[in-house]
């Protein structure tokens, strides 16, 4: 086996491997760190590495294979981890010149159930400022780039993580997604990413409101879906710090993602009653992947599902957050802040009260017109993306198929789902015409993630998508 294909192994079949010592956790995260040193200084897509302290994890994940230890579900496995997850001792900045010295002195609770699962951490992922825009550039690091094209971007906010992922920059990595940011990227950069209902994965600890507004959640980015199934298992479950937090379902997604459903009534949509502009590109290749479905003898059709106002409630909402968490560090930093930012912060402040309760009705309608639609049908799909990946430097397009668009136009897909907290992932399901991946996004109803996890799997194995890699000259 030759270096590439270890880098482009799933976690799964390096799990295998490292069990049975056909590759040591050390071989597989030696070579990955040496694709690492090579492809990084391209793409940027880790900001701050832990080449040494994976080499010892690596070291000690194949001590315990040889002693006949209990081994974790993740032993030995290279993973990476977004900036905005806090390591304990390891430096982690959110992208922010605010936080460019910070060294934690605990771990998130993600972090600490991937380190309890025995995997590899190689190192922190490149980011917006706070994971506040679908792009993946900072004041401190600079722009992450599409390995697809390096002219591209990688969406954001988990920009770095996918583009890793994409790469062969080892094969899990942990986003977080309040917008769209593990989905967006990961359509972008032609891999698989996941969001779970809200609090199926808890936050803890956090800086500022994020938890509280109840559109954040932490996910795995990956090239196979059973590999994110396999991550899901480790990090999900309950924990009280995080009051939003789910209790367990106590089942398994790995073991359990083979079984597929027999019947299944699937809808589609290409605007979900409000989206202004769609790549005609997109859509030629969402539907050609969405009745693959009917292989399955599942029930495919088009819907008119009506989402109502999801822009006004996501942009008051959002902007709000961030103006009122960096209020005491807006004066001393703005010049310092990433300008896009700095918008962000004076558009949440000039919002008043009832403003936000608007939003929050809407919110609430938002969630009842879904719920009613999954009365209905089992899933929902889309398009993750209006677009494929658009020039880096950019804070994406304002014009889409020449029609004029906002700035959450080339995201608007994903955003509405965070506002509802119900599970979406995107996929890949095709190229466009200059070789960049197009994702599909497919939505379940709330707890939903084993049924995305098995049609996800289906869909993988009559169209598979990891015979493509990148090139780097």
């Amino acid at each position: 086996m030759n270096k590439e294909d270890i880098c482009f192994m799933s976690a799964l079949e390096m799990r295998e491997k490292i069990k049975t010592q056909e590759l040591s956790s050390v071989e597989i995260t030696e070579t990955i760190i040496e694709r690492i040193k090579k492809i990084n200084p391209v793409i940027n897509a880790f900001c701050t590495p832990t080449f040494e302290w994976a080499r010892e994890t690596a070291k000690k994940a194949d001590e315990a294979v040889k002693k006949g230890e209990k081994l974790g579900s993740l032993q030995g496995i290279p993973t990476s981890i977004k900036d905005e997850m806090p390591i304990k001792g390891i430096r982690t900045t959110f992208g922010s010149k605010i936080y460019e010295n910070y060294i934690p002195e605990e771990d998130d609770l993600c972090v600490s159930r991937l380190k309890k699962a025995g995997c590899v951490i190689l190192g922190k992922t490149n980011m917006p400022e706070f994971g506040h825009h679908g792009f993946t550039r900072n004041l401190i690091f600079g722009e992450s780039v599409n390995p697809w094209n390096i002219e591209k971007s990688t969406g954001g906010s988990s920009g770095g993580a996918a583009a890793a992922v994409a790469s062969g920059l080892g094969p899990l990595a942990l986003g977080a997604d309040a917008g769209g940011s593990i989905r967006n990227p990961s359509s972008l950069c032609g891999v698989f990413g996941i969001k779970s209902t809200i609090g199926r994965v808890p936050l803890y600890p956090t800086i500022g409101l994020l938890s509280e507004i109840g559109l954040d959640q932490y996910g795995p980015i990956v090239r196979y879906v059973k590999d994110a199934a396999l991550m899901l298992d480790v990090i999900k479950g309950s924990q009280h710090a995080d009051k939003h937090s789910l209790p367990d379902q106590n089942i398994s997604y790995l073991e359990n993602i083979e079984n597929k459903p027999r019947k299944l009534k699937i809808g589609y949509s290409f605007n979900l009653g409000f989206v202004k502009a769609l790549e005609p590109i997109i859509k030629e290749k969402i539907l050609d992947s969405v009745y693959k479905f009917e292989e399955f003898g599942y029930s495919v059709e088009e819907v008119k599902i009506k989402l109502k106002k999801p822009e006004y409630a996501f942009n008051i909402i959002f902007t709000s957050w961030f103006a009122y968490d960096l209020k005491r560090h807006y004066k001393k930093w703005k010049d310092l802040m990433s300008p896009t930012l700095v918008k962000f912060v004076e558009a949440g402040s000039n919002y008043g009260v009832l403003d936000y309760f608007k939003a929050m009705d809407i919110k609430k309608k938002l969630y009842e017109e879904v719920c009613r639609y999954f009365k209905k049908y089992d899933l929902l799909i889309t398009p993750t993306m209006a677009v494929p990946a658009f020039d880096k430097g950019t804070d994406g397009p304002s014009v889409i198929n020449g029609i004029s668009v906002p700035p959450t136009g080339f995201t608007a897909f994903t955003f509405p789902f965070n506002l509802t907290g119900h599970p979406a992932a995107s996929i890949p399901c095709g190229w466009s015409n200059d070789g960049l991946p197009i994702g599909m996004q497919i939505i379940g109803n709330r707890f939903e993630e084993l049924l995305i996890f098995q049609v996800s799997n289906a869909f993988e194995e009559i169209a598979p998508w990891q015979d493509k890699r990148p090139i780097f000259n």
